[in-house]
């Protein structure tokens, strides 16, 4: 008995068609890391308040809060030390060590330490208004995973809180 089938051609196009859905995937994620990422790593918010009453509101709220303002850089002073002028500029470095201990505390986990204590900025525009930066603790958690992720997770909500008190809703 003849054996009268004919060899099958094997078929590329469902491999093209993957091949070009998963690079255009990649692609079009890249472009959106790429482009949107970096603006969410930040969080800025106006102030209700003037430059100086939002450091003083802030200050006394990291107080009430129980955690520490451990430094206070004040930029603009720096500058004019160094014959540039600028806008009024403060960072504020403020830590909760209960937090912080839980990545101190951990070989695995000290690296971060170089993200520590939490940074806040407080600066003016041109317009006269006031704003507060930090760093988004609760999507760079995302990326770290594990405790650090939690820490950064604690951090990032109890330095909002803390910042109710001066950023408009």
């Amino acid at each position: 008995m003849k054996n009268s089938a004919r060899p099958r051609k094997s078929s590329s196009k469902p491999f093209t068609v993957f091949f070009t859905g998963l690079l255009s995937g990649i692609i079009i994620s890249g472009l959106v890391v790429f482009f949107a990422f970096p603006k969410l790593m930040f969080s800025v918010s106006e102030s209700n308040y003037n430059f100086e009453q939002t450091a003083e509101i802030l200050t006394e709220a990291v107080k009430e809060n129980n955690w520490n303002l451990s430094h206070q850089y004040d930029l603009q002073q720096t500058m004019a030390k160094h014959s540039f002028e600028v806008k009024p500029v403060k960072v504020f470095s403020i830590c909760k060590p209960d937090i912080a201990i839980r990545i101190l505390g951990s070989d695995e986990d000290r690296h971060i330490s170089s993200m520590m204590p939490c940074r806040v900025a407080i600066y003016e525009k041109a317009n006269g208004k006031t704003y507060i930066a930090r760093m988004n603790a609760g999507l760079f958690s995302i990326l770290l995973g594990g405790n650090a992720k939690a820490v950064m997770g604690d951090a990032g909500t109890g330095s909002e809180h803390i910042l109710k008190s001066v950023i408009k809703p």
